[in-house]
């Protein structure tokens, strides 16, 4: 059974005949969504059945046809929206021409060691702060963040930097708290499949990173993004981490061939997070600037003052040091394939 479908219109389609149809769409018990785009005017239908209403509308002016939307995933496709979705996180573009930068320490511990953080990432060129207020850990017996107290220091932190903040959310019932300091929720890679969290999210009026389940799909890591839109929230981006494999060498096996996957099956934006993908430092700059050659719109990296005594992925932290020296390097292969880096 058709779960959804596009009505497209004629290029010339004048306001009153867009009108007609989503008035026709509502008289037949389903809520239309029209999709404005530089190449063509259409409007979505979804429901159990929205087919049934293909043969009221077809006939209509200024309709050209009505069409089923193949895959299970609609609004976050590309059949849904051919144009790319830029998403814009206070002044920060996600998807455009630029090729942004997020990084900052995995756990909020302190005041001075996150201030020191987001002072020496803005200096290098990060666009936009990380950093870990409530942290989900494998452990119960592991740090898992300073909670509010965190959220005030990342707040404190934007103030004195300008840096936008993202930071991790992980109930519902925080999420009113997290989005009154992030600039952007993020959803972790262990609640990428908590639907009531998805749904939670894409009500709170902030954007969303979304990160890849640990052992998602990009079928079932596009339909838990299809929750959040689904709320009205089109500002999604989605964070590649890599996936859970038999290899044991690295903490997680990066897929770098998604984002060039998911660029053909999706309208939304995509970033690399090779900090978490590879889990050693020395394997983060060269999964970042492949990740940049590939096609992806940005990156979040891990950076710490001191990883060997951070408490929470020190292994896979870098030193400011480093973090300088990545962004040399990306500014270079940035030239090299026409995509330059984002500046604040």
């Amino acid at each position: 059974m058709c779960r959804a479908m596009l009505i497209l219109m004629h290029a010339q389609a004048t306001r009153s005949e867009i009108d007609n149809v989503l008035a026709h769409v509502r008289q037949h018990g389903y809520e239309p969504i029209e999709l404005p785009g530089a190449d063509r005017i259409a409007v979505g239908v979804l429901g159990s059945n929205p087919a049934s209403v293909r043969d009221h509308v077809v006939g209509l002016p200024g309709v050209v046809d009505a069409i089923p939307v193949s895959k299970p995933y609609k609004q976050v496709g590309r059949e849904w929206q051919p144009e790319r979705t830029v998403v814009d996180v206070a002044g920060v573009r996600f998807g455009g021409a630029e090729f942004a930068v997020i990084a900052g320490p995995c756990a909020v511990e302190d005041g001075p060691q996150l201030l020191a953080t987001a002072r020496a990432v803005r200096a290098a060129g990060a666009v936009m702060l990380r950093g870990g207020a409530y942290k989900p850990r494998t452990s119960p017996y592991a740090f898992r963040g300073l909670g509010a107290a965190g959220l005030a220091l990342l707040a404190e932190a934007r103030e004195q930097t300008g840096l936008p903040v993202v930071t991790e959310v992980l109930t519902p019932a925080d999420v009113e708290l997290v989005a009154a300091s992030a600039d952007m929720l993020q959803v972790g890679t262990r609640n990428a499949q908590n639907f009531s969290l998805l749904e939670a999210v894409g009500q709170a009026g902030k954007p969303v990173m979304l990160k890849r389940g640990l052992s998602n799909t990009v079928e079932e890591w596009l339909l838990s993004a299809e929750y959040i839109v689904g709320q009205g929230n089109r500002d999604v981006v989605l964070c590649e981490r890599g996936v859970r494999t038999f290899e044991t060498a690295t903490r997680n096996t990066l897929d770098l061939s998604a984002v060039p996957l998911v660029r053909s099956l999706s309208h939304l934006p995509i970033i690399v997070d090779p900090s978490h993908a590879t889990g050693h430092r020395n394997l983060v700059a060269p999964m970042a600037l492949a990740a940049l050659a590939g096609g992806a719109d940005g990156l979040m990296v891990e950076v710490h003052p001191n990883p060997d005594e951070a408490l929470s992925d020190g292994p896979q932290s870098l030193t400011f040091a480093q973090f300088g020296e990545l962004m040399e390097e990306l500014r270079r292969v940035g030239d090299a394939v026409r995509r330059p880096l984002a500046v604040s």
